[in-house]
């Protein structure tokens, strides 16, 4: 045996470990599942737009994290941050005050829109909803909240009850009461479910794993005037289309709306840490937590480590001009998608997005999984949305080079025209 074969024999050795592992301490379905895709690999590391895998193969990342790898894998500024606070002090005592949670509660309040000044921070994008839940509620003294059909904003029980799909709610039915389900993209309808008891309502400004879905240019202004006129607030889940995603900072900076709450988290973090942020005005703030200001806390929430990542991934945003890459690269891909759907027009139904948050949707759902495993084995790692699998999501790094997008697009139209193929040859059978 070769030196090469062995070394080929102990990897896979490895892997197949690894997979044991899950299907025994883990999630034994995932894994099947994973398998199944064609992802039977193991992540081995990363840096900017590339992963490695255990058997030794390459991919440039057009998943992105979801939107968590804005500023590509291991940025070196976010990385050294990280390690300069690790040195010092990893967790707060939560005794005393900490500088890097202050310093990012203040650049936050700089860079958000309008009045929004105070931040509370958490672990994840649940619960930065969850804690948009309780301020709206305890700052209105209202109860109620409406969401959009389609809509994703986590798992915990409360942001699952506001999440716009009933395959993720109904196993563990009954849901926090209250919450009622409109259009996505129709003001009108929204209206319609305003009552007295209505504390806020809650709108992604792109829908994320609804499909990729753009509002009209006015929805967004649309819902903020209403909000305004009914005396109720508006909560804006930026967690995947925030922090330069869309080719502005905000989505809802495309509107120039200022909403009463604001959520973040997956690219906060730079792609090192995890964290969440629930941001909000002076007098939502008071109302809150005037009368107890430990009414909402969270052990791990605003930790040195996890600040001093989103301070530094803030600065790479604005220093290397990020939303604006984001808006040209954007122009790119979906350029080149929408050449692959003109020629593809009994696969594809629709190219969307708004800079490097990107979906295409296919005709049928096993189109679009075949795609996926297709561009899998030419080094492309995609995948679909959640709440609508017929549609590919393409959210890759903000830095990936013009180079990167042209070679997932040959990679893409390759991809369609083999599962396109194959499809059709099994349905022949």
């Amino acid at each position: 045996m070769s030196v090469e074969d062995a070394g080929n024999q102990s990897s896979q050795h490895r892997i197949d470990s690894i997979i044991d592992k899950y299907n025994l301490y883990v999630n034994p379905g995932l894994s099947k599942l994973m398998q199944f895709a064609g992802f039977g690999d193991v992540e081995e590391s990363t840096l900017g737009t590339v992963l490695r895998t255990a058997s030794g193969a390459e991919f440039l990342d057009f998943v992105g994290g979801y939107g968590v790898f804005t500023l590509g894998h291991r940025h070196p500024k976010v990385v050294d941050a990280v390690h300069r606070q690790l040195d010092r002090q990893p967790l707060s005592t939560r005794t005393f005050f900490n500088e890097p949670q202050a310093v990012l509660a203040e650049k936050l309040a700089q860079i958000t829109p309008g009045n929004l000044q105070y931040s509370f921070f958490s672990n994840s994008g649940a619960e930065a909803v969850e804690s948009a839940l309780k301020i709206a509620r305890i700052a209105t003294g209202k109860t109620d909240f409406i969401s959009m059909e389609g809509s994703y904003h986590g798992k915990t029980m409360g942001s699952l009850a506001l999440t716009g799909r009933e395959k993720y709610r109904t196993p563990f039915l009954p849901m926090m009461p209250g919450v009622s389900f409109v259009p996505f993209n129709d003001v009108g309808a929204t209206a319609e479910a305003i009552t007295e008891h209505t504390a806020a309502i809650i709108v992604e400004p792109v829908q994320g794993e609804g499909g990729i879905i753009v509002p009209d240019t006015g929805y967004l202004s649309g819902l903020r005037n209403l909000c305004t006129e009914r005396g109720i607030l508006l909560i804006a889940d930026e967690i995947q289309s925030g922090l330069a995603r869309t080719g502005a900072m905000f989505a809802v900076d495309h509107e120039s709306v200022v909403p009463d709450i604001m959520c973040l988290a997956k690219a906060l973090g730079g792609g090192v840490m995890p964290i969440g942020a629930t941001i909000s005005t002076e007098a939502i703030w008071q109302a809150a937590f005037g009368a107890n200001p430990l009414i909402h806390t969270s052990t791990f929430g605003g930790n040195p480590l996890a600040c001093a990542a989103g301070i530094a991934a803030l600065q790479v945003i604005q220093e290397e001009g990020l939303c604006a890459l984001a808006a040209i690269r954007g122009d790119q891909l979906i350029t080149g998608l929408r050449r692959v759907q003109e020629s593809m027009k009994g696969s594809l139904l629709a190219v969307r997005g708004k800079g490097l948050m990107i979906g295409v949707e296919f005709m049928q759902k096993d189109v679009a999984e075949i795609t996926i495993n297709a561009m899998a084995r030419r080094g492309i790692i995609a995948a679909y949305t959640l709440n609508n699998p017929k549609v590919i999501r393409f959210e890759p790094p903000l830095i990936v080079s013009t180079e990167e997008v042209e070679r997932c697009i040959l990679a893409f139209g390759e991809s369609v025209v083999e599962a396109a193929a194959m499809l059709e040859g099994m349905e022949d059978n």
